[in-house]
């Protein structure tokens, strides 16, 4: 059997260590109240606006996806101020300032954020699209199943004398913390498909909206967050219905309090 000798031995503390560190779900799952119960505190939220600076996005019949992104970003911001002071809420940018993928992900793992909030705009090859409405992005775990048949696959390298030179260090430990990351991402998976599902209830049956529902695709700024996490497409900004919702105000704050009932929900399964 491939599972039994990683798990003979206690997870070494270094990896302890480096999970509470850098996944803040790892160090909440751990935490224990007096009564030896696990307690899950809900305290941080990252919020994303995507683009910025050199990087306009997406562009619309008058304007582009880096602009409605960050007017997005700031009135939820700011609405979670008013509605949730409760919150320790971060920006990855608040100007029209360029942030690399994974300097996004670097501040909401450094803050320890419980949830990444990403926000984005849609749009179709066509100049003009006909298409219309929300769609909810979160990583694809398959990529890490993937990386688990791998491992699997590998371990019959174990019976080989000197494995570890012949195979540049790849040994237990290495498998091991690759099974333990994976298994904190799967986690993950399913807490960013309950928030996802939350909020595209919001979307359609309380605002309205079309909404192609919540997906997987492979996207970086989510697969280096150790955290659940969400890229929200607010709506396809070369559809020009869609574009003058995205640029209102009216429209803009129908996103946002759309977001914060779902993050409320969210919050609120978790008794915190």
């Amino acid at each position: 059997m491939f599972f039994r000798p990683l798990f003979k031995a206690p997870l070494p503390a270094f990896i302890i260590l480096f999970f509470a560190g850098v996944c803040p779900a790892f160090a909440q799952s751990t935490s224990k109240t007096n009564d030896s119960t696990p307690s899950f505190q809900f305290k941080t939220i990252v919020i994303d606006p995507g683009h910025g600076g050199k990087d306009p996005g997406a562009h619309g019949g008058y304007s582009n996806e880096k602009a409605v992104a960050l007017s997005i970003g700031k009135k939820l911001r700011d609405a979670l101020n008013d509605q949730m002071p409760y919150l320790n809420v971060i920006m990855t940018r608040s100007t029209d300032k360029f942030i690399e993928l994974h300097t996004r992900a670097q501040i909401a793992n450094d803050s320890k954020a419980n949830l990444f909030i990403s926000i984005h705009c849609n749009s179709t090859p066509q100049r003009i699209g006909t298409r219309r409405g929300a769609m909810l992005l979160l990583y694809g775990f398959h990529r890490k199943q993937e990386q688990l048949e791998a491992l699997r696959e590998n371990a019959s390298i174990y019976q080989e004398k000197d494995y570890q030179q012949k195979y540049n260090g790849y040994g237990e430990d290495a498998a091991m913390n690759a099974i333990v990351l994976a298994a904190f991402q799967q986690r993950y998976r399913k807490q960013s498909v309950q928030f996802g599902e939350l909020l595209n209830t919001e979307f359609t049956e309380t605002d309205g909206r079309a909404s192609a529902g919540v997906k997987e695709q492979g996207v970086l700024v989510l697969q280096q967050s150790g955290m659940p996490g969400l890229l929200i497409e607010t709506g396809y900004i070369n559809n020009a219905e869609d574009e003058r919702y995205l640029n209102s105000d009216e429209g803009q704050n129908q996103i946002v309090q759309s977001i914060i009932r779902a993050i409320k929900k969210y919050k609120a399964g978790f008794g915190s």
